[in-house]
């Protein structure tokens, strides 16, 4: 019985093995597999890479002016929606995101020095990689860029001469830079 039982076995290992060796098959030799994968041979679509930091909040960066100091503008790192301007002549300021990716409200505010920082606006422009910031003009919510703007007041053809108390308005300080590209070395 244990000679039956081994004969059997072997038989049995040797009918297997020749059913597994003659079952090889390749992908490259069927049909059925090459006209699907004809339909999807030009579909394949690349992954974009995840956004960076500098994609989502583009104004975060180093500014130089011709004739304004160096400013460096960073994130908050609590507050995504809060950015940091270090180098204005009135000491470091935050501004508030108020538009993404980069239109940011400059509320009034003292800074660390005791400095009064006035309501202003500041925009990032993409195309041109430029920063412009205005301080001492209120923030138009329904048009930010207004701030920028230089207006031209009618003169009046027929003057008339009325005593009023004179009003001086300060002027709004502007900040035009370009974004500083930075070349950082992997360590």
């Amino acid at each position: 019985m244990k000679k039956t039982i081994r004969i059997v076995g072997g038989v049995l290992c040797t009918f297997f093995s020749v059913v597994a060796n003659a079952q090889t098959w390749e992908a490259k030799n069927n049909a059925t597999v090459d006209s699907i994968t004809a339909k999807y041979k030009d579909k394949v679509v690349t992954l974009k890479p995840a956004p960076t930091l500098q994609d989502v909040f583009p104004v975060i960066g180093i500014y130089q002016a011709a004739d304004a100091p160096t400013l460096t503008i960073t994130l908050d790192e609590t507050n995504k929606g809060i950015v940091w301007i270090d180098g204005l002549p009135q000491g470091k300021a935050k501004a508030m995101l108020r538009m993404s990716p980069a239109t940011y409200k400059v509320p009034l505010q003292k800074t660390a020095d005791g400095k009064e920082v006035k309501e202003g606006t500041l925009i990032f422009d993409k195309e041109t990689n430029t920063v412009s910031i205005c301080l001492g003009k209120a923030y138009d919510v329904g048009n930010p860029a207004s701030a920028f703007e230089t207006t031209t007041e009618a003169v009046p053809t027929a003057e008339v001469k009325v005593k009023t108390k004179k009003t001086i308005t300060p002027k709004a300080w502007i900040y035009v830079g370009t974004k500083q590209h930075t070349e950082t070395a992997l360590q």
